[in-house]
């Protein structure tokens, strides 16, 4: 085991935050011996001074070769971080209080392989990969979110003890790369249901399944049997059939509706009921105080409601 990883790690912080991706360079780059390495020299030390002792020149030999080991060893361990470049991936959304995950790209690019390549955010598991030679690899590494809005990624630390164990490399890296997180769905209130908040669409506005009604602009979450294939294939603008005949209704999420003082007990509720009624196919729309988002029910209609509740101010 690395001789006090972690408490090392405070101390060599780095620099940044930097924009990805980033390049390990010669300067970026700390390197210690590890628990083990120290023990190593410990013991031939002991050697040096038993051959010292009794003249011995076959433990001369012996002790010197070992050390040379050491050397061999403290520059494979830093060329294999040497001129490995980070990068990070699309970090998807998350709920408060889950874990977000990172995707950390390793491009090893014009380089050999790289082996026993350690990522880790202080704190949480250590993965670890290899990166073959002239090639790249995605690893990935989470941590847990405590309050919803857009954070910084933690600082990472990447690693490496290859090829003895007997030093490790690290380097602690700084990206400006956020990720989103959500309210943490709550509430035991059910969806709004008094007439103040749903709108009966009637006559020739009405989205139901029965009588063909025409078409319009295909929207994310669009059910894919009412795409308009025929002229897609006519290399046309992808559009969605609508029908009338149905009863259909409109949900507006309201601010106002929630029995609650507190803004993130009210966020929360909010975000519940827009999964809720997401999962029951209602159009639904969102008002927050300097935020209105009309109604719809597409997988980017969800999205944004989602991410107004993260992103908002109390006025």
């Amino acid at each position: 085991m690395p001789l006090d990883r972690l408490n090392l790690d405070r101390f060599f912080v780095g620099e940044g935050p930097h924009d990805a991706p980033l390049t390990l360079t010669q300067r970026r780059i700390f390197i210690l011996p590890t628990r083990q390495g120290l023990f190593f020299g410990l013991l031939l030390l002991t050697m040096l001074v038993g051959a010292i002792n009794y003249n011995n020149s076959m433990g001369y030999l012996l002790t010197f070769l070992l050390a040379s080991l050491i050397v061999v060893s403290i520059l494979h361990t830093f060329r294999n971080l040497l001129r490995l470049t980070l990068s990070i991936d699309a970090i998807s959304p998350v709920f408060s209080t889950a874990n977000a995950t990172i995707p950390v790209v390793l491009d090893n690019t014009g380089f050999p392989s790289r082996f026993a390549i350690g990522l880790e955010i202080l704190g949480q598991p250590l993965a670890t990969c290899d990166v073959a030679e002239n090639s790249w690899t995605t690893a990935t590494i989470s941590f847990p979110t405590t309050s919803r809005g857009k954070h910084r990624i933690p600082r990472i630390t990447i690693s490496t003890v290859f090829p003895l164990g007997l030093f490790r490399a690290w380097s602690p890296v700084r990206l400006s790369n956020t990720v989103l997180v959500y309210p943490k769905p709550a509430g035991k209130t059910q969806l709004p249901s008094h007439s103040a908040q749903y709108q009966q669409r009637l006559g020739g506005n009405q989205k139901g399944s029965d009588d063909f009604a025409g078409f319009r602009n295909y929207h994310a979450g669009d059910s894919l049997r009412h795409v308009n294939w025929k002229a897609y294939a006519r290399q046309e603008n992808l559009h969605t059939k609508q029908f009338g005949g149905g009863d259909n209704v409109e949900l507006w999420l309201d601010w106002r509706a929630v029995p609650a003082n507190n803004t993130e007990t009210i966020l929360s509720q909010l975000c519940q009921w827009i999964l809720e009624a997401d999962k029951a196919g209602i159009d639904y729309g969102l008002w927050l105080p300097n935020t209105t988002i009309k109604p719809d029910n597409s997988t980017a209609h969800k999205q944004q409601c989602l991410e107004a509740l993260a992103l908002f101010e109390t006025p």
